[in-house]
């Protein structure tokens, strides 16, 4: 099935690492994908000590970050990126790709190459997309859809991101 966690407020990759760890504890093989972060958050360790499959795709940058770079390597490696996941998908139970919405709404990826992306996904498969920006024709595929709105956030009383909780 499809799950999409989306939405401006924050709990997307912690719900998504949270999943990791619960399939993991089950058995099942998982594949944890990061793009368009540059910084390797604690969890990214933990979930490689729990034995889940973990991979940087470094090279896909966020233009919001990296304004003054061209996208053009981000959208060959994006691509790639698919390619290698829809290759390799067999071997897992469940794939997590952390930011991937974000590709879509930074215009890495197109909308219509997200849709073929996931029609493409083995459909006995778990395929876990986080990051704002889901489109509603990326929504219209998913089976689950969790929305994360920002209610309250303290970073709007002047309180910078906290390790271990923000990052």
């Amino acid at each position: 099935m499809i799950h999409i966690y989306t939405g401006e407020g924050k709990g997307k990759t912690t719900a998504s690492v949270g999943l990791a760890i619960r399939a993991k504890s089950r058995g099942l093989k998982v594949l944890f994908v990061q793009v368009m972060k540059s910084f390797k958050g604690g969890e990214l360790e933990l979930l490689n000590k729990a034995y889940v499959d973990v991979r940087l795709y470094e090279e896909i940058k966020s233009p919001i970050f990296y304004p003054n770079l061209h996208k053009d390597k981000s959208i060959k490696q994006a691509k790639i990126m698919i390619e290698e996941i829809i290759n390799e998908a067999e071997k897992y139970d469940m794939i997590i790709i952390d930011e991937f919405n974000r590709l879509v709404m930074s215009e890495i990826l197109t909308e219509e190459d997200a849709i073929k992306f996931i029609k493409k996904f083995p459909p006995h498969k778990e395929l876990i997309l986080t990051g704002r920006g889901a489109t509603d024709k990326m929504i219209q595929q998913a089976s689950y859809v969790t929305y994360m709105k920002e209610i309250k956030h303290p970073y709007k009383n002047g309180i910078k991101a906290r390790k271990g909780i923000e990052f």
